[in-house]
């Protein structure tokens, strides 16, 4: 009889324990088994050489600190079942599962406004329908429909399990200092008041720190101009190929990543054709790379180039600015790559305009609640003396233009 109650290593918080027989069996199924072949962040790579780590190793430190966070409810006093601390623990260990390749770039690409929550919450459906039912509670808390809401909000919302394993271990893998975040010390800091998540006073002060580290994160590596250069790549030769196909054109493509390529998907055909759910689980990093390595050497002049790019980083130029950028700078480079032998049709491939935001923290609805020492409940932003936990509600928009430097067709 197989031995289910595993221990693995993992590198940021040491020897960690799979709680149950269940969530065994969840992390051995091959839906779950694909997250080891899908990074955590994407092209990130290409400026941090360290930024390695997988969607399956946030999974599971999310897992582990629910496990922790829960531990400590339930030694303030807060009734929490066997089955609720399995559960959620389920719900967060599934959260990302819906992930398709380079995180959320494909859903920018191949996928017709099709997010990764909306493929969790079908592969958790379909993982619960081989177990009979097993998933039930752990679905509701992922929705947000079980009574108890603090759960839900363990499992999203500012200050939740997901955001904190991935602040943390992207802290890590990347060496960006900036990021770290005193995650025992918040975890230790949590209570629930009417059934809603709070964070005691005393941890005031990590969860100011928590929220800045996020932004900085943000613009140092989940928005590092770098990372946007390599996924706007990423997203035109993607596009390319896809035009090819349907113009006809002979290419190669792995079999679950054609199927994405040839057809505009949206939500619904997921949710009534099983073929799109069935291809989505065989579809990863390595489908994506392995067309990349072939196309290079297409002849296709614009696809070849911009994989060869692609792979030997040979990046775009990119410019980012606080304010739009000006039309003559971009009527500038249309006339650098113009004489470099790119038609007026073609530019779109060589030349990205777009836009990028980060909002640190969002008042409001679903908000980080304080405990206060006189047994309050107030948002953070109230609690804060710091000035900057108001000014990170702001939204802060910035502008960039990519284009080819190097680029010639002739």
């Amino acid at each position: 009889m197989t031995n289910k109650r595993k221990i693995f290593n993992d590198p940021v918080y040491g020897f960690v324990s799979v709680p149950s027989d269940l969530i065994y069996d969840l992390i051995e199924h091959p839906f779950f088994q694909r997250l080891r072949r899908i990074k955590q962040l994407g092209m990130a790579e290409y400026v941090y050489p360290g930024a390695l780590h997988t969607r399956f190793h946030h999974a599971l430190g999310a897992m582990h600190l629910m496990g922790q966070a829960l531990q400590v409810l339930q030694t303030k006093g807060h009734t929490i079942s066997d089955i609720e601390c399995e559960s959620a623990q389920i719900a967060i260990l599934l959260h990302d599962i819906g992930h398709g390749p380079f995180s959320h770039v494909l859903e920018y690409t191949i996928l017709n406004e099709v997010n990764h929550e909306h493929i969790s919450a079908l592969l958790m459906e379909k993982l619960n329908q081989e177990l009979g039912g097993l998933l039930d509670l752990a679905i509701e808390m992922f929705n947000g429909t079980y009574h108890r809401a603090f759960f839900h909000q363990l499992i999203s919302s500012q200050l939740d399990m997901d955001r904190m394993d991935y602040l943390n271990r992207d802290c890590f893998f990347t060496g960006v200092a900036e990021g770290t975040i005193g995650v025992d010390r918040i975890i230790k800091m949590l209570n629930v008041v009417d059934n809603q998540l709070v964070v005691e006073e005393k941890g005031l002060l990590s969860v100011e720190n928590f929220l800045n580290a996020r932004r900085l994160m943000y613009w140092q590596v989940y928005l590092h101009k770098t990372s946007i250069c390599t996924e706007a790549m990423l997203i035109q030769i993607i596009s390319r190929a896809r035009k090819l196909i349907k113009n006809g054109e002979d290419i190669f493509v792995t079999r679950p990543f054609s199927i994405f390529l040839k057809e505009n998907i949206t939500l619904t055909a997921f949710q009534t054709d099983d073929k799109y759910l069935e291809a989505f689980t065989k579809l990863d990093d390595y489908d994506i790379w392995a067309c990349i390595k072939i196309w290079q050497f297409h002849s296709d002049k614009i696809l070849s180039t911009i994989c060869t790019d692609l792979l030997n980083r040979n990046l775009y130029k990119i410019r980012i600015s606080n304010f739009p950028i000006e039309d003559s700078f971009i009527q500038s480079i249309t006339q650098s790559l113009t004489e470099k032998g790119i038609k007026e049709k073609d530019l779109e491939y060589f030349l990205i305009e777009g836009d990028v935001s980060n909002k640190g923290y969002v008042a409001g609805d679903e908000t980080i609640n304080i405990l206060t020492k006189n047994k309050n409940v107030v948002d953070i932003a109230d609690a804060s003396d710091l000035p900057t936990i108001k000014a990170l509600s702001n939204i802060v928009k910035k502008y960039y233009v990519c284009w080819g430097k190097n680029v010639s067709l002739q």
